[in-house]
């Protein structure tokens, strides 16, 4: 349950219904249980005198000799019926009276409180509280359906018992008991299946209403996690309540922003490099002048550096806006075959075999990635061991080599933008510097990272890419766009 309501929405707010409707009935009992008792204590007092009068009117028409058969079959389970010469003038004589009758089994029914009222009258009338005694009630008029005298006793001794003693026509006294236990309990039959299925359809609309509230947020979670990988993410659809309304409407414009600024980014490096360009070309050819052979050479060289950098940095800014399909790919067959084609061009490479793995990505820029590290690992450590290796929760493409590995203070400065350990700005030996940092973009915008590590004999790269859920993965369906955002493929060069 624990478990639920931490990672379902649609689970937290079902049990909050729930919860709410066993208040609801809670409070509903504390309420209406008196109430109810009263209830039914009156209805059974009334149908007890209206049954008592009935008998009393017929009594009266009926011949003496025919009483005795009258009063046996006007008996019920819980009702007995006798006559008396005297009225009722000791009300504790008059409800042992009653128990005993009660006690007594209709001909040919056993009476359902015989045992009851044999075992227990005695026992109950002796405990009854002295102080206390009896009462007789005077129905007598009050607008009660008898008009000659008639005394009313709650009897305590009995569960919920009545007593009712009516003066007939011949001054002899019509005797009624009543004794039938009246279950006043809340969880009954009935209110079980009132309750079940009111918590049923409650249960109904609640994962109803909970579905319409978390499937707009499942669509958010899914572009941002997209979003983040570097995907095109088409527009959310703007619609709904105010709050998720204005949610897909904030998250609209967040992306919009993100890729303008990529886009402003990329033309300004773009400007910078197409600006330098003429100003390089000058120096150029104004080093051809020169005279000093050397001097010349070591121009030029410097020249060149910087165009190259310039070139390499404009590469930079357009590997990290570029936008590429991402499809699903065999991780293994791209890893191997670009180990192999490295391995034919006389590359010291080898890689592991591995199972098939399908993988959600952008292959191109993967592929680069890869080769990155490969080609640092056979730079600095003379040999390159891929191997492809599936965890809990990642996918590691790790590349070891033999080198002599990277000081444990400068893990992070290495990934730094044409940060190099070889400090003689050599092409051949060290690059420009932009092999690690290119590396580590692309991993992240597959949601991934990079990860360094000294080894005994050499240092380990491993590029750890999340494994996601491929249903997550699917981009939401395309939602027309009045004003869509410029791609990024169409940016000048």
């Amino acid at each position: 349950m624990m478990l639920l309501w931490r990672r379902s929405l649609a689970a937290r707010f079902l049990m909050l219904v729930l919860l709410a409707l066993a208040l609801s009935q809670a409070i509903t009992f504390l309420i209406s249980w008196d109430e109810r008792g009263q209830a039914l204590h009156a209805a059974a007092k009334g149908e007890f005198v209206s049954r008592t009068s009935s008998l009393a009117l017929l009594l009266d028409t009926t011949p003496p000799s025919l009483r005795p058969d009258i009063l046996n079959v006007s008996g019920t389970a819980y009702t007995r019926f006798w006559t008396s010469d005297d009225g009722p003038s000791n009300p504790l004589a008059w409800q042992q009276e009653a128990l005993t009758e009660l006690a007594k089994p209709l001909p040919g029914i056993a009476g359902k409180y015989a045992a009851y009222m044999n075992g227990q009258a005695s026992t109950a009338v002796d405990a009854a509280d002295p102080s206390v005694p009896p009462r007789m009630l005077d129905l007598s008029g009050n607008g009660m359906p008898f008009s000659r005298p008639a005394k009313f006793l709650y009897m305590d001794a009995a569960p919920n018992g009545m007593g009712l003693s009516v003066r007939l026509e011949d001054s002899t006294w019509l005797n009624a008991a009543y004794a039938k236990a009246m279950p006043n309990a809340f969880w009954t039959a009935q209110s079980a299946i009132s309750l079940a299925l009111t918590a049923l359809i409650l249960s109904a609309i609640a994962i109803f209403g909970a579905q319409a509230i978390a499937r707009p947020l499942r669509r958010l979670a899914n572009a941002a996690e997209l979003f983040g990988r570097g995907e095109a993410v088409p527009r959310l659809p703007e619609s709904g309540p105010d709050d998720i309304r204005q949610t897909a409407e904030a998250f609209n414009r967040m992306q919009e922003r993100l890729q303008r600024f990529v886009e402003d980014r990329t033309r300004m490096l773009a400007a910078i490099s197409h600006d330098l360009r003429t100003p390089l070309t000058s120096l150029r050819l104004r080093a051809e002048f020169v005279q000093d052979h050397d001097l010349q050479e070591k121009m030029l060289k410097t020249i060149e550096e910087i165009q190259t950098m310039t070139e390499a940095a404009l590469a930079f800014a357009r590997e990290d806006a570029a936008v590429e399909e991402t499809r699903t790919v065999d991780l293994s067959a791209l890893v191997g075959g670009l180990c192999d084609d490295l391995a034919e061009l006389g590359q010291n490479v080898t890689v592991s075999d591995g199972p098939k793995v399908l993988y959600r990505c952008r292959p191109d820029s993967l592929r680069r990635a890869i080769r990155n590290l490969v080609e640092n690992a056979i730079r600095y450590g003379e040999q390159a061991k891929v191997s492809l290796v599936r965890r809990a929760d990642s996918l590691d493409i790790m590349v070891e080599d033999a080198g002599p590995g990277i000081p444990p203070g400068e893990m992070e400065q290495v990934f730094a933008p044409f940060f190099r350990l070889e400090q003689s700005r050599n092409r051949e030996t060290g690059g420009v510097g932009l092999g690690l940092s290119i590396a580590r973009a692309i991993a992240r915008h597959h949601g991934g990272d990079i990860v360094l590590e000294n080894r005994s004999n050499g240092l380990r790269a491993v590029i750890r890419l999340p494994l996601i859920d491929m249903a997550k993965q699917l981009a939401p369906a395309p939602v027309p766009e009045t004003n869509p955002p410029t791609g990024l493929q169409s940016l000048p060069v």
